[in-house]
């Protein structure tokens, strides 16, 4: 299947499934999601592919063990690119990030020894500025209110150093363009721009070294 763009039927089964989140629902209506949402997201990652490699689409079902929400289907869609890069659309909007959005013990260890080096910290200044100015936004995740352990807080990066992820992230409203072909280019466009964020993150944070949960 060629990537067309998504249907006006996507944003309504979404819409409906705010509404309605519940299993007979779901069964009832599982043939539209297969075919105006999960379909064109699975022809976007191989249009995608070839720049950014494979992707892979999350499932459509919400982890509610630990959840107070245990509504048991997420009303969103999202995938993630091996490259670097997450999609996702919904009733509200079609979105894009890229980064790392919840750091593990040992990255966590490694971004922040990285941060506070002068070298590689005022490269990620100099990376996030860019990205800004190119039009994205750069998050960090769950900031903390108190100074990291081993920091003081006069540190000049002390902002970046309480994060404990970060992303660049880019939103857009439901659009007649997101039901044509040109929505593919727009979102390897965001990945393009984002990907100095992504690369530095790579480059001085790394994957997790800990054992798989």
């Amino acid at each position: 299947m060629t990537f067309q763009g998504w249907p006006a039927e996507a944003f309504e089964f979404f819409e409906q499934l705010e509404t309605d989140n519940s299993k007979p629902f779901w069964q009832a209506h599982k043939a539209r999601y297969e075919r105006d949402v999960r379909a064109p997201m699975l022809a976007l990652l191989d249009a995608l592919e070839p720049e950014f490699g494979p992707g892979k689409v999350f499932r459509p079902f919400r982890d509610v063990r630990f959840s107070k929400d245990k509504t048991p289907y997420k009303t969103h869609i999202g995938a993630w690119l091996d490259s670097g890069g997450y999609i996702q659309l919904s009733a509200d909007h079609l979105a894009c990030g890229n980064g790392m959005y919840r750091l593990a013990t040992d990255q966590l260890a490694r971004y922040r020894a990285a941060v506070a080096e002068d070298v590689t910290g005022a490269e990620l200044e100099r990376v996030i500025a860019a990205v800004e100015a190119g039009g994205l936004a750069v998050h960090g995740q769950e900031p903390l209110r108190t100074t990291p352990r081993g920091f003081t807080k006069d540190h000049p990066r002390i902002g970046l150093l309480r994060n404990k992820g970060l992303v660049a992230w880019q939103e857009w409203e439901p659009a007649a363009w997101m039901g044509t072909p040109e929505a593919a280019e727009t979102i390897a466009g965001f990945i393009r721009d984002s990907q100095p964020l992504m690369a530095w993150l790579d480059d001085h944070v790394g994957p997790s070294e800990l054992p798989a949960r």
